[in-house]
């Protein structure tokens, strides 16, 4: 039975993939801002006023988690809005990256002392922030952040590589959820049973890579 630690686990991918480890037998701790029904019975580990946009409140879920190590760690919480060059708000921009890029380094560095050799961490990212495959444009801040974030994963790969901790980047691919959908989109049950396959191929061997939750590497 593994221990799986997942943000922004109370709705879309992040419940999808909740439910997937809880019905397979692993250990969930839901980190959220708020809880919804649908968390609360699934019969994870809730904690409730996690926001991976604040220092503070995530270092007090880091201490408040019980004793023992955490297998799998997911940064999932995420948030997008739709910039243009006609309308560029800074503010969403910057909300975006912190939430975004910050959030899953912040998370990830308060929980160290809990991961161990073994140990996976799994940053929810998005082929959006792939700037060799951008085609369309838009999106400014949603863009940047996930470029950004994809950064970071290579960092943490190259820094936790020694550690014996594997990171992976990785696209759930088009899902419908409150954050987008579209021709083709999946369902979130669907895409959380590839993303868990993912991860559970994840080893050193392929730590630091961007993945589609297909199985296939994207471009940077």
């Amino acid at each position: 039975m593994a221990r799986i630690v997942i943000t922004g686990a109370n709705r879309g991918i992040g419940l999808a993939l909740a439910r997937a480890y809880v019905e397979r037998g692993d250990t969930v701790v839901a980190a959220v801002r708020t809880t919804s029904e649908a968390l609360d019975t699934l019969g994870a580990d809730v904690h409730e006023g996690v926001d991976v946009g604040n220092e503070a409140a995530v270092q007090h879920f880091a201490n408040s988690l019980a004793e023992g190590s955490v297998d799998v760690l997911i940064n999932n919480a995420g948030i997008h809005s739709s910039e243009t060059l006609d309308d560029l708000n800074f503010e969403r921009i910057r909300r975006q990256i912190e939430i975004n890029t910050f959030g899953p380094l912040r998370v990830t560095r308060a929980l160290l002392p809990r991961l161990s050799e073994g140990s996976k961490v799994v940053i929810v990212t998005s082929r959006s922030g792939s700037i060799g495959d951008n085609g369309s444009g838009g999106t400014y801040g949603y863009r940047m952040s996930k470029a950004a974030v994809n950064m970071a994963g290579v960092e943490l790969a190259i820094d936790l590589k020694p550690k014996g901790i594997a990171v992976l980047l990785l696209h759930p691919g088009m899902v419908r959820t409150d954050m987008g959908g579209g021709p083709g989109a999946v369902e979130a049950v669907d895409a959380a049973a590839r993303m868990v396959a993912r991860v559970d191929e994840l080893s050193l061997d392929g730590t630091g890579k961007f993945l589609h939750a297909e199985g296939y590497e994207l471009p940077w």
